[in-house]
């Protein structure tokens, strides 16, 4: 999904000047008329996602700097660009110190616009990045801070935005690499613990011998080795939030003491003679089934329904494909400040291939290799080149299922997927040059296969559209999963390659 930029002008044909513009730079718009229509959609609980905003100076009602002083009065972190006739160096001034990230005057090239709307979105995904490492170094991290465009996400973050209200146990499910610590500090960190510790421990990290131990604490010279006393997580978190990660991993010994610790709300240390009592929120998580370990019998079923009390799972990366971009942009920006890089975006036809992988890895997979692509490419922009891992996902994704044909080559596989979707780093100045028609014959005057005229109906309008998937599924009138299923079709059946479909 490209970043969706808010377009405020009371002038009608500058608005679709500006609109135009944006579009054919590869972004989404949203269009408004006047200051206080900014401000309304910009603090709807339930608008859309607002990336940038190009604004207006002057305006009837509420002017520009009315809106950019309500935008700093309302703590929305949203790079503004101001626009107006009058390039005055006092007008850029007061703009500069009202919060506004960059300032043109009409009438605006699409260049200049370009260049300043790539460099705010820039600069507002390393913001995001560095507030949310911070926000997670000090356990204020929130749900604001977690990356995410998708409808498949929408419910999973109510759920856990309720649950953070309370104290109720949370069992976050998930494969490797989705964010399930993310959540867990999301929900300690909105909730009212928290100004209280958040303390994480891999469950399955740790020694079968020493897991009591870690968790419970020990007293001095309770077994060999024990030099000294430790607290243990249990009471190191009290009164704040403790994370048990992989709690699948636990021994049924653990199990046991687990399970007592919950129920009676105290810890007794190894070697210790008395309980301690301990107020303590758990949030746990696997990247397992709970219930087929319980039903193996290596997990304790009671100890399961004390966990399994409010359930999240969080969608894999595959699912939820509308949130790659924008990660890949808070990466980006975040490694290349990292790096002191002089990268300064992705390939639109990168961005594409990127969003059509499957990354088994996830998020994790993801932020590795956009940080590889960071420090080992040479140019000023990231292409496929830059990711030998997605050449070979790719591949391998679209091999055809007859073992006995040929799989197709790597070339063959990227040629035969969807067109490149046009990002903010590239300028399109004239539309596409495809012929709208739609040969209905083969070469021996056959009818051709619907399939494959729906291919190439379904390109055209990716052609067309400029990659903006959203705008396609719209116009086409199917679901945006659709899409994608029927390009990951395509691109694994040979005979609907684009030999095939001219």
């Amino acid at each position: 999904m490209a970043a969706t930029i808010l377009i405020a002008d009371d002038d009608a044909v500058q608005r679709r000047l500006v609109e135009n513009m944006v579009q054919r730079c590869g972004y989404e718009t949203v269009v408004v008329d006047s200051g206080d229509a900014v401000i309304a959609l910009l603090t709807a609980p339930d608008t859309k996602a607002i990336d940038a905003v190009v604004l207006d100076l002057v305006m009837p009602g509420l002017d520009g700097m009315g809106v950019l002083a309500k935008i700093r009065e309302a703590g929305l972190n949203i790079p503004v660009i101001v626009q107006t006739a009058h390039g005055g160096i006092d007008n850029v001034v007061s703009a500069m110190r009202a919060g506004a990230h960059d300032f043109v005057v009409k009438p605006v090239g699409i260049e200049r616009l370009q260049v300043s709307l790539r460099n705010a979105l820039n600069a507002s995904a390393l913001k995001g990045e560095l507030q949310r490492i911070r926000h997670s170094r000090e356990g204020k991290l929130t749900f604001a801070d977690i990356v995410t465009r998708s409808d498949a996400m929408a419910g999973v973050l109510r759920t856990a935005q309720k649950a953070a209200g309370s104290t109720i146990p949370v069992l976050i499910e998930g494969e490797s690499g989705v964010g399930k610590e993310l959540f867990a500090r999301a929900i300690h960190g909105t909730g009212e613990r928290a100004a209280k510790p958040f303390v994480a421990v891999n469950c399955g990290a740790i020694p079968d011998n020493l897991v009591e131990s870690i968790l419970f604490g020990h007293e001095k010279g309770a077994f060999t080795g024990a030099t000294e006393r430790h607290t243990g997580k249990f009471v190191e978190a009290s009164g704040g939030t403790l994370f048990l990660d992989e709690v699948s991993e636990l021994p049924l010994s653990a199990q046991v003491k687990l399970l007592r610790a919950l129920q009676e709300g105290a810890v007794e240390a190894v070697g210790g003679r008395k309980p301690v009592k301990v107020d303590v929120r758990i949030v746990s998580a696997t990247n397992r089934k709970l219930l087929d370990r319980v039903k193996g019998g290596h997990f304790r079923e009671d100890l399961f329904y004390r966990l399994h009390v409010l359930p999240l799972t969080i969608p894999p990366l595959r699912m939820r494909r509308e949130d790659i971009p924008h990660l890949l942009r808070h990466f980006l920006a975040r490694f290349c400040a990292e790096e002191n890089s002089p990268i300064t975006g992705i390939s639109g036809e990168a961005m594409a291939r990127l969003s059509q992988l499957d990354w088994p890895g996830n998020i994790r997979q993801l932020e590795n290799a956009v940080y590889r692509a960071v420090v080992m490419s040479e140019g000023d922009q990231l292409g496929l080149a830059d990711f030998p891992q997605a050449h070979a996902a790719l591949s391998a994704s679209h091999e055809p299922q007859d073992h006995h044909a040929e799989p197709l080559t790597i070339e063959q596989a990227f040629h035969s997927t969807a067109p490149a979707m046009v990002s903010g780093n590239e300028i399109p100045i004239a539309p596409t040059s495809v012929a709208g028609s739609l040969l209905m014959l083969t070469a021996s005057g056959e009818m051709r296969p619907l399939e494959e005229m729906e291919t190439e109906i379904i390109r055209y309008a990716i052609s067309h559209y400029r990659g903006q998937m959203s705008e396609v599924a719209r116009r086409l009138k199917i679901g945006r999963s659709t899409l994608y299923r029927k390009l990951d079709e395509a691109a694994s059946d040979p005979a609907t390659g684009p030999d095939q479909t001219r």
